[in-house]
């Protein structure tokens, strides 16, 4: 949420950076800052009256003290009007907050400068891309076929359970995820980053706090009886442990990590592009979360497109990076990044991390806060990204290592999967 006083000193700034994400923010804006000045109005009146009521029932005492009976019950009766006129003033000034936060609500995160101009994913800029595209045979088979030669996942068994999108892992595809899911904890933890174990369903607060709420609901399960909803990524548990948290600034960047299944509808998703693990409703992810200063954060931002690019290094896979343009940018986010890999059996490039920075949009919701040197309180950033999502990783090492032996398995999964092939 942006918050009152970046608007009114950067109106706009506001209005021309918000433009950049297609979002036309200035009549919502000048309703903040008109609502703001009511606000402000108000809690000026209310100071007054609250002084006259102080000064009038110092008087009543005095009077009472000489005998003056009568006196003293006008006065009483005069203090009686001024508390039904604070009362209104409190309910006006209550009315206006509510009326703000709601409307803040529905402002997107304004992009950072650097965020370059675009509509959706043809306009993001490449930044720059590593690792060789093997070149595979003509009978090359997409992960999903290889999946069901090695008996690694099967796709009917999870519909006969639950439905479309969840997978059964086993065997080696097990011991795969289970692989990929140790080697991206060890190499966070040699990061710096602290593992956290969350809950993955959360509170209503959690889903406002890290901004899914109320954008995202429909992409969410819900459990209707306790009002509670499955995470669609441990971001979401993981930044609320801070909420409503003042830190102490030698104390940051705070790094956190967790390994958790996530959970999204995916509503409206079909055809190719979503067929065996290109697209779930349930998946193993790893994440990483910083809690950072302001002059920091884009150093944090840094190190972390570092580490996911490390890990992708690591897994010997052909990869790229990209600057997501406003237009393909997420709702909370100032700045995104997104690694891409590529999956050579189906000649495509897959999404699989995103790392952002959200500056103090996120902090504004959460009341997340440090106190320096100077004990002043302020407002934190926080960043997260994906390091990394399994899925889709496991789809490009399938389709990239096949050989007529087996599966190759990259040199630093290998102690954790205890062999270098899956025949």
């Amino acid at each position: 949420m942006l918050t009152l006083k970046y608007i009114t000193e950067n109106f706009e700034d506001a209005v021309t950076r918000l433009q950049k994400k297609h979002f036309e923010g200035r009549e919502i804006l000048s309703q903040v800052v008109g609502l703001d000045d009511d606000r402000k109005k108000t809690q000026a009146q209310l100071d007054a009256t609250l002084n006259q009521i102080k000064t009038q029932s110092a008087k009543v005492g005095e009077l009472f003290k000489k005998g003056m009976q009568q006196e003293a019950g006008q006065i009483r009766e005069e203090v009686a009007k001024l508390k039904t006129v604070t009362s209104d003033l409190e309910q006006r000034m209550k009315d206006d907050i509510d009326k703000i936060t709601n409307l803040l609500l529905s402002v997107p995160n304004v992009p950072n400068d650097t965020v370059p101009e675009g509509f959706g994913a043809d306009d993001n800029k490449v930044e720059r891309m590593g690792g060789d595209i093997p070149e595979l045979g003509a009978d090359a088979l997409p992960h999903w076929e290889l999946a069901k030669k090695y008996d690694l996942i099967d796709f009917d068994l999870g519909v006969k359970i639950t439905g479309a999108g969840f997978p059964v892992y086993k065997g080696y595809g097990a011991r795969l995820q289970r692989a990929l899911i140790n080697f991206f904890l060890d190499e966070a933890r040699a990061a710096g980053y602290t593992e956290i174990m969350p809950p993955t369903v959360v509170n209503e607060a959690s889903g406002y706090g890290t901004g899914q709420l109320p954008d995202k609901e429909g992409q969410m399960y819900h459990c209707d009886l306790d009002n509670l909803y499955l995470i669609p990524t441990a971001e979401v548990p993981v930044t609320n442990i801070y909420r409503d948290v003042i830190l102490n600034e030698k104390d940051l960047p705070i790094k956190n990590c967790a390994y958790t299944q996530c959970f999204r509808r995916e509503a409206g998703s079909y055809g190719k592009d979503v067929r065996g693990l290109n697209r779930l409703h349930e998946f193993s992810k790893i994440e990483i979360v910083r809690i950072d200063t302001p002059e920091h954060s884009y150093q944090s931002l840094d190190e972390m497109i570092a580490h996911v690019e490390s890990l992708v290094q690591k897994l010997e896979l052909p990869y790229r990076i990209l600057r997501l343009c406003g237009g393909d940018m997420s709702f909370t986010s100032s700045i995104t990044f997104d690694f891409e890999v590529f999956s050579a059996a189906q000649k495509r490039w897959l999404e699989v991390s995103s790392v952002s920075n959200f500056e103090s949009y996120q902090a504004n919701r959460l009341k997340c806060r440090y106190k320096g040197a100077d004990k002043k309180t302020q407002l934190c950033h926080t960043l997260n990204g994906s390091a990394l999502a399994l899925p889709r990783i496991v789809a490009a090492l399938l389709e990239n290592n096949q050989t007529p032996e087996g599966i190759r398995i990259p040199k630093a999964l290998q102690p954790y999967m205890g062999t270098d092939i899956i025949k």
